[in-house]
């Protein structure tokens, strides 16, 4: 590292950007390559996975040590044991995140779980070119947890994933799979082939069920519904009637599958493939008095902040304005770009614009299986609001 450059790493964030490393000092390795970080003076801060780019090292421990088999299977250790604390693990949920990257010290890499299919999603071509030290790790780890096949996704998340040979597809198992899972007691068909992410939204399953706990003889409007796990929630729960909204006819197709799979044919649900602005634009006031708004990223780096939080206004102030009186607004961002107090000053300017009374009844994030290591404050990415509005 350069002369006082190390500071970040001394408070254990988990990213070496290039600028704070003396190129001079050393020839730069593969990428992908575990490199030991040193400082100026030559003492020891940590090792980690090398790549090119802005971040140059994604810091896998503080100690010196091997990133080997051994390494691997303590850490995927310790996250199982989490999610087991976190009681998880249950007979009525087998869907959820074993591992989050930099919030389980493991940068660059996702573990999700569905039933007994596990789905890999490398973020780094270290975690890549570590694939078989994981997976052998992981298999290992949930032995008792009858893991049956492992899947690897990450195509559209590697660089050079052609000189990389990071093609989808299973890695283990991969016959007779059982493509559906449970959360909370509601079964799911989860796409980690096509769909987006590894399959699932997992990170809402705790603001889906309390939206289970507001939907008793309300009008729910879910837009953006994707695979309508918010809509089966509220069904549930009572909602007279759901509207499931996406732009995506095939994420429409998934959301009906999604119902009938826990209720049959359901005279309450509704769906259709259509733009939000245009449905919001369309919808008559007062249609709905309970809406979720749950759209994909609107900025997916720092250049797109301005034109996403217009985009959060624009759309809040469209809900605000038809939702019935006394009607609940579950609103969200996913965008890791946008802060919390980025995000609840566009909702607020919405709120100030449709002219009426808003009040925060809650406010919300990922859930535990999602951890934000408090070193890494950018992990926390998932931000959202309950609304009432009179």
């Amino acid at each position: 590292m350069k002369p006082k450059k190390d500071d970040s790493l001394r408070r254990f964030h988990p990213w070496v950007f290039s600028g704070a490393i003396d190129q001079a000092a050393f020839t730069p390795p593969e990428e992908g390559e575990v490199v030991r970080i040193l400082s100026a003076d030559g003492s020891f801060l940590g090792v980690g996975h090398y790549q090119i780019g802005s971040i140059a090292v994604r810091v896998l421990s503080f100690r010196d040590e091997s990133i080997d088999g051994t390494f691997y299977r303590r850490a995927l250790n310790s996250a199982l044991l989490l999610r087991r604390e976190l009681q998880l693990l249950r007979s009525d949920n087998n869907i959820y995140r074993l591992v989050h990257g930099e919030g389980d010290q493991l940068p660059g890499l996702i573990i999700d779980i569905y039933g007994n299919t596990a789905v890999i999603q490398a973020h780094s071509v270290g975690m890549h070119r570590d694939l078989q030290l994981i997976t052998d790790a992981l298999r290992e780890v949930m032995q008792g947890e009858e893991l049956k096949h492992i899947y690897y996704k990450s195509e559209g998340t590697l660089p050079f994933k052609a000189e990389l040979d990071a093609g989808d597809g299973y890695i283990w198992g991969g016959e007779q799979v059982e493509a559906v899972a449970i959360e909370n007691g509601l079964r799911f068909q989860i796409d980690w082939l096509k769909g987006q992410k590894t399959g699932f939204f997992i990170d809402q399953r705790e603001n889906r069920k309390l939206l289970e706990q507001y939907a008793s003889g309300r009008r729910l409007l879910n837009m953006f519904c994707y695979t309508g796990a918010f809509s089966v929630y509220g069904l549930r729960g009572g909602a007279t009637v759901v509207d499931s909204v996406d732009s995506s006819s095939k994420a429409v197709s998934v959301t009906n599958q999604n119902v009938t799979l826990n209720f049959g044919e359901e005279p309450r649900h509704h769906s259709c493939s259509e733009d939000a602005f245009r449905y919001l634009k369309e919808t008559p006031e007062g249609k709905y008095d309970l809406i979720v708004l749950d759209p994909p990223a609107f900025a997916k780096h720092r250049g797109a902040v301005h034109n996403a939080l217009q985009g959060y206004k624009k759309l809040n102030l469209a809900a605000m304005t038809k939702i019935a009186p006394g009607g609940i607004l579950f609103t969200f961002s996913c965008s890791q770009a946008i802060s919390r107090e980025q995000f609840r000053l566009a909702v607020f300017s919405a709120a100030a614009i449709s002219g009426r009374k808003v009040t925060i009844l809650h406010q919300l994030t990922q859930p535990a299986d999602h951890p934000i290591n408090i070193y890494h404050p950018e992990g926390e990415y998932l931000k959202g609001l309950v609304l009432r509005v009179e």
